[in-house]
């Protein structure tokens, strides 16, 4: 007998998301959501009737593949061992491994493009060290955490103001600290963090969020934060973006 995830994974798979959401596990809700499953009949053991072994291989985008190099193992350990709950009732289907590949793209200009890295030209300090929360989507050769965040970037772009999408802050002396705030617009001599909350690759406390982001706010920098829903689609994102602007006018002019 067939069972449910050997037939179609997808729905499984999209549990599985879930319950690492629950958990703020955002490597592993990356991990399911962007890539591509593709599960291959790896094995057949005589024991019990008959015992057929898959292999799950997630064919992750490149942006998010190299992200993960130091707990890949961790990722699949952790996917094949919450996949395993659903197979449970089903002793002749076997999932031995999750093995998670990077995702093999037709490029006809890669060799062009492998220059233009060489030289140095596409060299970028955006977050995407921190491999707790990886940025597994690309837009014009940026890398955002989710679609909302997409959304909110191209309305900024719209509005023709100078701001940086997911950059990086440290802070050295005794106690190192490092800060990837979403968005950080600089308008009229005011610097403004923005954080998109609310959707699974943000699944932190206000209180954990507030403390993440003293080290500019001691500096003099505001933030204010938007919720995902608000920059679901691409019209709510220009409400935002707008609404954002104006907060940030309103605070120049009562300095």
């Amino acid at each position: 007998m067939q069972s449910r995830f050997s037939a179609d994974p997808e729905s499984i798979l999209g549990t599985l998301a879930r319950l690492f959401a629950a958990e703020g596990a955002a490597r592993e809700v990356a991990v399911l959501t962007y890539s591509s499953p593709e599960l291959v009949e790896s094995g057949y053991d005589n024991w019990n009737n008959g015992i057929t072994l898959y292999t799950l291989y997630l064919h992750a985008p490149l942006s998010l593949y190299t992200q993960l190099q130091h707990g890949l193992e961790q990722i699949e350990d952790a996917i094949l061992e919450k996949t395993r709950i659903f197979l449970g009732r089903f002793p002749n289907d076997h999932l031995s491994q999750v093995e998670i590949i990077p995702a093999v793209v037709e490029d006809e200009q890669w060799r062009e493009k492998a220059a233009a890295w060489l030289s140095g030209s596409k060299v970028s300090n955006q977050g995407r060290v921190r491999s707790n929360n990886v940025a597994p989507l690309s837009t014009d050769g940026l890398l955002f955490r989710s679609q909302p965040e997409i959304h909110f970037y191209r309305a900024l772009k719209s509005l023709g103001i100078s701001f940086a999408p997911l950059p990086v802050f440290v802070s050295g002396g005794e106690s190192y600290r490092r800060l990837e705030p979403d968005f950080v617009i600089v308008h009229s001599g005011m610097i403004l963090v923005v954080e998109v909350d609310g959707d699974t690759v943000h699944q932190e406390t206000p209180a954990e969020a507030h403390a993440r982001t003293t080290m500019l706010q001691h500096e003099g920098v505001y933030v204010e934060r938007i919720s995902a829903s608000e920059c679901s689609s691409p019209e709510k994102a220009k409400q935002a973006a707008e609404k954002i602007m104006a907060a940030l006018n309103k605070r120049k002019a009562a300095r």
